[in-house]
């Protein structure tokens, strides 16, 4: 399953990988390829708008009187480059055509725009556009058919895409309706230090190369490779990589880790050969209060989190006894020991903190802490609505304040500001981040809530320091922030892009 394939749209040639001093500020999903979600310079204050645009241009509409309480969609991580060319995914129409446009960090001028043929897997809530940019600041975008464009220099208002296929572009091009029908990226591209891409994809119906659902990989030199999601989990009731579930690759760029599942959402974290996909690792995911099958979920965006000591975080669904909160499970590197897991997982991924960032906290004992959300959804099993983030010790334990079950040890919690009208529960509204940015040199996270705001979370003092009003309350799926090259900070809410700061 490795094919060799290359093409260039117009007949051009790119140019050669950009410098190492043009590494992108933030490249993807949470940031970089561990999902840790580091700032790349100190943030600005929450002051003033910078800047703003669409990131959909017809949101989904759904039940008419629901429309404006609810907006059940993901939306892609923008991408930034050292040169500060912020890359927006932007949603074009109510299917889910979809395109790049390339703006100014600074002032959100467009510089320019690049459409794709992508085409959305089924989905109930909207999946995102899987995008990427790579270390060498190459952007791959995906396209129908399963495969990908890419453009190099994005800074460039001049590049051109190259169209790959994981399967072999001429595969592809010989028989483009069946692929195009059946074959679909489902997750968020990731890419490690040497540019080499992977994502999950799914095959809907018959392929001339009789392709199955699963994980797929192509390298800087344009080979493709994929194994299959039964193969890759070992397990051949598992049928297709988790959506939205973005791969994670170890620090030392060996091992990719992904979830697998089945029609019945539950399955396994696996570890692949990151050169050859072969399996590594695996670990069938379950609820460590009752031992029964961990949901994972298709309208989440939970994806792996690798600490800097190589354990691995994954959110997973509880299977009804946590108040819908899920579970953070944590292992080590190769899978085998399954460690001391978070009271909090659903739609979440975590993102790490220097434990000098907390000073309440112990670094002696434990280097790095996890910043997560930490919703108690109203509603729910017991659910009271109290929605929190928190900052927890991966190596420290205390009883669950939600269930019989020993978690991580809270460090920092802290509540929405904002009571739900009409609520007698003292419920507060949600927070609504999947991955949120770690300003380690302002010891602070930024984080948003569907109370339509912006908050900077004072870690040193455990207050919310800084906010900003974005727009009105909005039930809606999560979304990341970002920190961008020169500061400004960046929020997604109600569909709208918010550029931030002095």
């Amino acid at each position: 399953m490795h094919f060799k394939f290359g093409c260039v749209l117009a007949g051009l040639c790119l140019a050669l990988p950009a410098m190492a001093k043009d590494v992108p500020a933030w490249r993807g999903y949470a940031g970089n390829a561990q999902h840790t979600a580091p700032a790349p310079t100190t943030g600005q204050p929450l002051t003033n708008f910078h800047w703003t645009m669409a990131v959909d241009l017809q949101p989904p509409q759904g039940d008419a009187l629901k429309r404006q309480t609810e907006l059940l969609i993901h939306y892609a991580s923008p991408m930034i480059t050292a040169k500060n060319t912020v890359l927006v995914p932007v949603k074009t129409t109510q299917n889910g055509a979809f395109e790049i446009e390339a703006v100014s960090g600074t002032n959100g001028h467009k510089l320019w725009s690049m459409k794709t043929d992508y085409t959305l897997p089924p989905h109930d809530w909207v999946p995102p556009l899987p995008a990427h940019l790579t270390a060498q600041n190459k952007l791959y975008v995906a396209g129908n058919g399963g495969t990908t464009y890419e453009r190099d220099n994005p800074d460039d208002k001049r590049g051109k895409p190259v169209q790959n296929a994981f399967y072999g572009l001429s595969n592809y091009q010989a028989n483009k309706l069946e692929y195009n029908e059946n074959v679909v990226i489902d997750t968020p591209i990731t890419a490690d230090s040497k540019g080499n891409i992977y994502f999950g994809f799914l095959v809907q119906g018959s392929t001339p190369l009789k392709l199955k659902s699963g994980v797929a990989r192509i390298d800087k030199d344009g080979n493709g490779t994929w194994i299959s999601a039964g193969d890759a989990a070992n397990d051949q009731t598992m049928t297709q990589a988790v959506m939205n579930c973005a791969p994670a690759i170890s620090k030392d760029g060996s091992t990719i880790y992904i979830g697998i599942s089945n029609d019945e959402e539950t399955g396994y974290l696996v570890g692949l050969d990151a050169t050859t996909l072969a399996p590594k690792y695996r670990v069938a995911l379950k609820d460590p209060l009752n031992a029964e099958n961990a949901g994972l979920s298709e309208d989440g965006t939970a994806s792996p989190t690798i600490g800097p000591d190589n354990e691995v975080y994954y959110g997973v669904l509880d299977a009804g006894e946590h108040n819908c909160r899920g579970w953070l499970l944590n292992f080590s590197s190769d899978l085998t020991k399954e460690k001391t897991p978070g009271s909090f997982g659903w739609d979440d991924t975590v993102s790490i903190v220097p434990s000098s960032a907390v000073p309440g906290g112990d670094p002696g004992k434990s280097p790095y802490y996890l910043m997560t959300k930490y919703n108690n959804y109203l509603g729910c099993g017991s659910g009271n609505g109290h929605n929190m983030i928190a900052i927890l010790d991966p190596k420290a334990t205390q009883k669950d304040n939600y269930s019989n079950a020993t978690v991580m040890k809270e460090v920092e919690t802290i509540l929405d500001p904002h009571q739900v009208p009409g609520e007698t529960t003292g419920a507060v509204y949600e927070w609504c981040i999947n991955s949120a940015v770690v300003d380690a040199s302002r010891n602070s996270v930024i984080a948003n809530a569907e109370d339509g705001y912006t908050y900077r979370w004072d870690l040193a003092t455990n207050t919310l320091a800084e906010m900003k009003k974005l727009n009105a309350p909005l039930g809606e799926a999560y979304t990341p922030t970002i920190i961008g090259p020169d500061g400004t900070v960046y929020a997604i809410n109600d569909a709208m892009l918010y550029a931030m700061g002095n």
